[in-house]
């Protein structure tokens, strides 16, 4: 999957947070569709489908996680690497 560069991503998270601060949502059909385009936007560049989801992903992305840390993903909410550490010390 193609990854946003994270100036776009935090270029999107802002616009999208001052849209709802501002009352988007209930304004004029333009502030509703520059909200729409947004969220679409927030949502394709980081590969989900839901913008609460994808504002999550994004400022995951953003917070400097590693790319291989996938422990929004995992449902025990344990890294794999985590595991090894563990067996490694016996716990």
């Amino acid at each position: 999957m193609l990854m946003a560069h994270p100036a776009v991503l935090q270029d999107l998270i802002a616009q999208y947070e001052a849209l709802v601060l501002l009352g988007a949502e209930d304004s004029t059909p333009q502030a509703r569709q520059r909200l729409a385009d947004v969220s679409y936007t927030l949502c394709v560049a980081t590969g989900t489908r839901d913008v609460d989801m994808a504002l999550i992903a994004a400022r995951h992305r953003l917070s400097g996680a590693r790319p291989e840390d996938d422990s929004l993903l995992q449902a025990s909410g344990n890294r794999p690497e985590d595991d090894s550490l563990l067996q490694a010390s016996g716990a």
